[in-house]
């Protein structure tokens, strides 16, 4: 299953984007009332959705500006990676997220949808951060 949001605006260079995107601290600060338990440090994180799953997750690959991939890690009820993909426009950083899930037919109907609300909150939220 793959999510990708449309290119969002960012009101921040394209490079204090990347750095702000590459620790993992601050993608709790992008995250909606629904998840608790957040820890993290630089490169890694976990955390709780409510009613749900517990979720882990690292960073796996920095391409210099330009994109940050993260993937699951440890005991996931499923395995995925997200793909941030960051370009500028003059002085206006563009981000596109992609998500990817090795998900069974039966859970994908459930967790489409919400996979989908989560990943556009995370771009909506990452433009009301700069």
């Amino acid at each position: 299953m793959q999510i990708e949001t449309d290119w969002k605006e960012v009101n921040a260079s394209q490079q204090a984007v990347f750095e702000w995107l590459s620790d993992m601290n601050n993608i709790g600060k992008l995250m909606p009332e629904q998840i608790t338990n957040w820890k993290s440090d630089n490169e890694t994180a976990s955390y709780t959705i409510n009613g749900m799953a517990d979720i882990n997750m690292k960073i796996a690959e920095r391409v210099a500006s330009s994109a940050i991939k993260m993937v699951s890690v440890g005991k996931n009820p499923f395995d995925f990676d997200m793909q941030i993909n960051i370009k500028e426009n003059g002085s206006i950083a563009f981000v596109q997220l992609t998500f990817k899930g090795s998900i069974n037919p039966f859970l994908k109907m459930m967790v489409e949808k919400p996979l989908t609300n989560f990943i556009n909150l995370l771009g909506s939220n990452l433009q009301k951060q700069f």
